[in-house]
């Protein structure tokens, strides 16, 4: 069955959005989709539903301060978003950022950012805008930036969110939205997944703030999607195989382990390396290496709403998204989370 964009969308009180961080990580709920079955659950209760042997995949990005307010040289305002970092080394430091100003920047002008340091215009690539910094530019974001919260979410990001809004195994800065099912998992948690005879393993995905971005081609082929830079390590490589040759279950932490690994598993088998994805999963998508996927509930009419429907069935995300509806999940970035199976061998159109 091919689908549409209308085919994935939803209606979502606005109460159900999570504003906010509940105060313990693994307090939240997990709706675990078990074939057809649908079992409400608390998140500290994924432990039980893994076996010794399996494995947990982690994505370690860790989230920029990337939003900045900034003058231009003709005084006007402007707000600033840094996306992707390009490159930052003595040779050159620049950034591809999202731009809101009034008129465009030219190139060659200077921004000054957060009244501390000024930024050279580069050239236009696409929606974004080429900025060259003057020193260390991850230096500059964690001392002079702010924290960037999804569009949905209504306040400005304070100290709670600065730690919450990061998942406690972070290492690797780029991302400008949190790897958020990651966010369930405490310390603790960790330690009693390894207790159990868990693995654990890291891919690392940078994730864009394309990641909030609705499709808006009712014909899905027609979607440009937006690329993320990743990078999957020998050793997990080296887990993942070890895991299936024993039989254990290779979990996706989130969509965004997810891409990382399906990504790098084009050539039929998982492959060490780096690189761009522009990864469009869809219906009809046969996944090669993730056997079972945690995840938050996504937005209408998004790509993670169409790779969730591709990897564990249409109509059983149907039918999971409007009893979690029913029920109060809280959704999005800071709410609940989903357990899933691996069925797009199945048909469930």
């Amino acid at each position: 069955m091919s689908y549409s964009l209308s085919d994935f969308d939803f209606e979502l009180p606005e109460a159900l959005i999570a504003q906010t961080p509940l105060p313990d990580r693994t307090a939240s709920r997990l709706l675990h989709v078990d074939g057809d079955t649908l079992v409400d659950r608390h998140f500290a209760d994924i432990i039980n539903q893994l076996n010794a042997g399996d494995l947990l995949v982690f994505n370690d990005t860790r989230v920029l301060k990337a939003r900045f307010f900034g003058v231009k040289e003709s005084g006007g305002k402007i707000q600033m978003l840094v996306e992707r970092v390009l490159s930052n080394n003595d040779k050159e430091r620049s950034v591809l950022a999202q731009m809101r100003a009034s008129k465009s920047p030219l190139p060659g002008s200077k921004i000054r950012l957060a009244d501390s340091f000024d930024v050279i215009v580069g050239e236009r690539v696409g929606e974004f805008f080429t900025l060259y910094f003057p020193s260390d530019i991850f230096t500059l974001l964690e001392t002079y930036g702010r924290l960037p919260l999804p569009p949905y979410i209504e306040h400005d990001a304070d100290d709670f969110d600065e730690q919450r809004y990061q998942t406690v195994y972070n290492r690797v800065p780029g991302a400008v939205a949190a790897p958020t099912a990651g966010l369930h998992f405490d310390e603790a948690l960790l330690q009693r997944c390894q207790d159990k005879g868990i693995k654990l393993a890291y891919v690392t995905l940078h994730v864009g703030a394309g990641t909030f971005q609705p499709v808006r081609t009712e014909n899905l082929a027609d979607h440009q999607m937006h690329s993320e830079w990743y990078t999957v390590p020998d050793e997990t490589v080296a887990a993942v195989q070890a895991t299936k040759a024993a039989g254990g279950k290779v979990v996706a932490v989130g969509t965004t382990s997810m891409r990382a690994l399906e990504s790098a598993s084009q050539t039929g088998s998982l492959q060490t390396g780096s690189d761009d994805t522009r990864l469009f999963i869809t219906p009809g998508y046969v996944f090669k290496t993730v056997d079972r996927l945690i995840t938050n509930f996504h937005l209408p009419k998004s790509t993670l709403m169409m790779l969730v429907s591709a990897f564990a069935g249409y109509d059983r995300v149907r039918a999971a998204y409007a009893h979690a509806i029913a029920q109060q999940y809280r959704f999005f970035s800071y709410g609940d989370a989903m357990l899933l199976t691996n069925s797009s061998g199945e048909d469930h159109a």
